[in-house]
């Protein structure tokens, strides 16, 4: 079989033509996988019709849902390449990614209406404009999704990309601020999938609960292993915690993923007793450490928390822990998953010795291709076939990973990662901001959040409400500051480089909720 994603999903309904494949929770609407394959063809011949050609970039601006998982076997199919978007982001942020991506059409939600009218009218690399739900009274220049497919073909498509063509560009937000495209292919995730189902716990028949947003690859890969293990996606549109443990009793949840702070909100929500968690066998959690006393909360509940560490430039998965070794070697993410490799490297690129602080790298065909159109930060990124995450670590002599810091200073808040430049430089825009700073707080509530370390100019009367403010129309709300200090000067070294180590002592936080 050729190495086209689309194809995992045809042959998967051949395989298991009335198994159910997807279930969308709060429309009720459940497909077994012949269906999901069929419709995934009719948005692919519709793509098609419109003139998608192999390796042209389409992008989606989406809450999780059925067309979501439809448009990205749709396009794996005829060679489209999907650009998923953050629709916490704001227009100009949007923006960006749009034209830097050179993306032709997009796919929206009715709840992004007003999002894709800005879009619209403001100027982009968008030709043409597709519209999901919610009926009539959409924008005139937007064509509907329902009345489109449902014209289309539900036959297999001729197919148009396999091994290391593009399969989709998914945007991270980088260290000067502008957001890197990182590449991936139908190999690179064939792989990823096939490390994931090689180290983890996910059988035939599994019942996987994906909570997290599509636009992620903590969400975008475990879909693409359930298609590929024959699980069934029952897909939550937005995570909502009061409704988890009810869901889990609902719809039989075998397995899921969830970030530290959702574990922690699930818990919150204090209806857990009241609901049968015995399909439950294990949650998988990334994006952030995962303390030990949350893991010991759940085993107590006899839920096993299965530490992962991955990237969005890995396609997800690097190391991955069972909870017996989380609370054995607490601390740790744990050694590397089946097809992959894992070093932790000093500045040479030599390894360390174990309980030395060095560099996470990661090897294997998962990595990302390349970042778009980025030569400079893929020749940095990716060196000798090892991708450099910036991340330190130690390791100790079983090969277990321990992270350290975030060499790039990234803040993890609430599982969104929040890269300090990017705020810095929105900030800067100011008028009566003369410097600035940002570092992570701890927060009980999200992990980390954003504080901002302003320097005024002279003269200049600002406050700490003015600069909030001010970063609401120029960021995601995920990535604004929760808190704003002012200082005389911003400590640098010689080289002028922020000494963020000694911000972090002079604000411990914690953040404010």
């Amino acid at each position: 079989m050729r190495e086209n994603l689309g194809l995992y999903l045809a042959k998967r309904a051949q395989l298991c033509p009335t198994r159910e494949g997807l279930v969308e929770v709060e429309r009720g609407r459940r497909f077994d996988y012949r269906e999901l394959n069929a419709r995934a063809n009719r948005i692919a011949h519709a793509l098609r019709e419109r003139g998608v050609s192999p390796g042209d970039r389409v992008a989606v601006l989406m809450m999780n849902g059925a067309e979501y998982v439809e448009a990205y076997y749709g396009l794996a199919k005829i060679g489209g390449v999907m650009v998923p978007l953050n629709w916490r982001l704001v227009p100009d942020e949007l923006s960006f990614i749009l034209n830097d991506s050179g993306s032709r059409l997009l796919l929206f939600d009715h709840e992004f209406d007003e999002a894709a009218a800005a879009l619209h009218n403001g100027g982009t690399s968008i030709s043409g404009w597709i519209r999901i739900g919610a009926g009539t009274g959409g924008p005139d220049f937007a064509e509907d999704y329902d009345a489109i497919t449902s014209e289309a073909s539900a036959e297999e498509p001729e197919i148009g990309a396999e091994g290391d063509d593009l399969l989709f560009i998914m945007y991270t937000s980088g260290t000067t601020g502008l957001p890197k495209g990182a590449v991936h292919t139908h190999a690179t995730m064939a792989a990823s999938s096939m490390t994931m189902v090689m180290t983890g716990d996910m059988r035939l028949g599994d019942r996987y609960l994906q909570m997290l947003p599509l636009f992620h690859v903590g969400a975008l890969a475990p879909l693409t292993v359930s298609v590929h293990r024959g699980a069934t996606v029952v897909l939550m549109r937005a995570f909502d915690p009061q409704a988890v443990f009810p869901l889990i009793e609902r719809e039989q949840i075998t397995t899921g993923l969830a970030v530290p702070a959702m574990l922690r909100f699930m818990l919150a929500a204090g209806n857990h007793d009241q609901h049968d968690r015995s399909s439950l066998r294990w949650i998988m959690s990334g994006a952030a450490p995962v303390p030990v006393p949350l893991i010991e909360q759940y085993a107590e509940m006899g839920i096993e928390i299965h530490q992962v560490y991955g990237l969005t430039e890995t396609g997800g998965p690097a190391c991955l822990i069972s909870p017996e070794e989380a609370i054995a070697k607490a601390g740790s993410t744990g050694p590397a998953f089946f097809h992959t490799d894992v070093r932790v490297v000093d500045e040479a690129g030599a390894d360390v010795q174990p309980g030395e602080i060095g560099e996470v790298i990661v090897s294997g065909r998962h990595i990302m291709k390349e970042y778009w159109n980025r030569p400079d930060a893929t020749a940095e990124t990716i060196r000798e076939g090892w991708l450099y995450t910036g991340d330190l670590a130690t390791i100790d002599k079983d090969g277990f990973v321990y992270i350290q810091d975030r060499k790039k200073d990234m803040i993890i808040s609430g599982g969104e990662n929040v890269y300090p430049a990017e705020v810095e430089n929105a900030i800067s825009a100011h008028p009566d901001v003369a410097d600035v700073a940002v570092i992570g707080m701890p927060s009980a509530k999200w992990g980390e959040s954003a504080a901002a370390i302003v320097v005024a100019k002279p003269d200049r009367q600002v406050s700490g409400d003015d600069i909030l403010q001010f970063c609401q129309t120029k960021l995601a709300r995920f990535k604004q500051p929760r808190s704003v200090e002012f200082v005389d000067e911003i400590p640098r070294n010689p080289t002028g480089k922020i000494l963020k180590r000694i911000l972090r002592e002079q604000f411990p936080g914690p953040a404010p909720e």
